[in-house]
């Protein structure tokens, strides 16, 4: 029999620590090897058990939940999924968690206690499952990279609204650690960068506009979620936002829609892709980073058959490498790159 994923739940209340247990023990894949009411109980207890994952609520006595991801991060390194608050605080927080090092979050409903968490049972089982398969090692090599300073609120206030009408368009796809490899990629393009960016990241409502904020906190490019009716701009930034996929419904402007999901996510990389190389052909940049699957694959080779360039992350910097491994395993990337050079690269091919 192959050996169980051991997790050990991390919450302070006992009834979440039950029912945690119970949905990830519904799956004969996973053993939950203990439980912990707080990051300083956690601590002790990663450190006695050594488990293949945690997952961390973000609100806890004694020590809270980022706190704990910092320690564990330095103390004991392992793969962490946050359980995370669907308010605005606690979309902020965990996107600061995934900077910090955990590998994904599941949102979970406001309140501390709360039935319906069932309903996120099947996105935890299988996050758990990408979790357990990250690596460690990169995750850690990320956390090493200088972070990019937060510019300064004049910087930010000062950028263009507008840009002009863009004859180039990159596209970036990223999922499981895609948060993390977005902050190596988007501050590091220039305020006046010739070409719009679309970036589609695999997040669930309520938490891409934390993202745009963050990443446009720390870019010289202007960055936001995207709304249907924006339109496309040099030095600008539209991220996909999390239960819509992005697509172009003319050359320059933006539609977003529900269709149903592909590659069982919305929004998906390969709708944006292929959306806009029916109207950019060979003058589209695609950039596939960190994340389990294959999405991202139709977009990269409709971007090649058009004459476009494909940039795929190596296996070295991917905290998960399945969406760029398929990538380059098809033959479609012109570079693969460690994620501190992609930007550079981005540049280059404009």
């Amino acid at each position: 029999m192959t050996k169980r994923i051991e997790v050990l739940v991390v919450d302070d209340s006992a009834y979440m620590r039950k029912v945690v247990s119970n949905m990830l023990q519904s799956d004969e894949e996973i053993f939950v090897v203990d439980t912990a009411r707080d990051g300083l109980d956690a601590l002790e207890k990663i450190k006695k058990w050594k488990p293949d994952v945690v997952t961390l609520d973000v609100e806890m006595p004694r020590m809270d939940g980022l706190t704990a991801l910092q320690k564990i991060m330095v103390e004991c390194p392992t793969p962490v999924v946050m359980l995370s608050s669907l308010t605005q605080e606690g979309s902020e927080t965990t996107i600061k968690a995934l900077t910090l090092g955990a590998v994904d979050f599941v949102p979970k409903p406001s309140g501390a206690i709360s039935l319906d968490i069932a309903r996120v049972k099947e996105e935890l089982i299988r996050k758990i499952k990408v979790c357990a398969k990250a690596s460690l090692k990169n995750i850690r090599a990320l956390q090493m990279i200088a972070p990019i300073p937060k510019k300064e609120a004049a910087a930010v206030a000062a950028k263009p609204l507008a840009g002009k009408t863009p004859s180039k368009v990159v596209v970036i796809g990223s999922s499981t650690g895609g948060p993390n490899a977005l902050q190596q990629v988007v501050p590091k393009l220039p305020a006046d960068l010739p070409a719009a960016v679309l970036i589609v990241q695999h997040m669930p409502p309520g938490f891409t506009k934390s993202l745009a904020d963050r990443l446009n906190d720390i870019s010289g490019i202007t960055v936001k979620e995207a709304s249907a009716g924006d339109t496309l701009q040099t030095g600008v930034a539209l991220l996909a936002p999390g239960g819509y996929h992005m697509n172009l419904v003319s050359s320059t402007v933006i539609g977003l829609n529900q269709n149903p999901p592909v590659h069982s996510v919305r929004p998906a990389v390969d709708v944006t892709m292929e959306s806009v190389v029916n109207y950019y052909g060979p003058n589209v940049v695609g950039v596939v980073l960190t994340g389990m699957g294959y999405d991202g694959s139709g977009g990269a080779s409709a971007i090649k058959r058009a004459g476009g360039k494909v940039i795929a992350q190596n296996e070295d910097t991917c905290v998960v490498y399945g969406m760029p491994r398929v990538v380059v395993e098809m033959g479609k990337a012109d570079k693969v790159l460690p994620i501190t050079e992609i930007a550079d690269e981005i540049v280059k091919m404009l």
